[in-house]
């Protein structure tokens, strides 16, 4: 499982994943809510399936610039 979720990324996802978990517990406590999960937990762990499945990848590879 290698990391392919940028930090951007990441600060995007955690906002989107808080914003849709406090639709269960503030607005109209709707269960769709809980979808908020899928990308709170992808940030945490980096790594996104849809990206491996699609072939792509917002993280910056740390060593591009040993290679060139």
């Amino acid at each position: 499982m290698t990391a392919n979720v940028g930090t951007i990324d990441r600060v995007l996802r955690i906002i989107l994943g808080v914003g849709l978990l406090s639709i269960v517990f503030i607005g109209p406590a709707t269960p769709w809510g809980w979808l908020g999960l899928v990308p709170l937990v992808t940030a945490l762990f980096g790594f996104c399936p849809a990206y491996r499945l699609f072939g792509i990848g917002t993280r910056r590879d740390t060593h591009a610039d040993l290679n060139a």
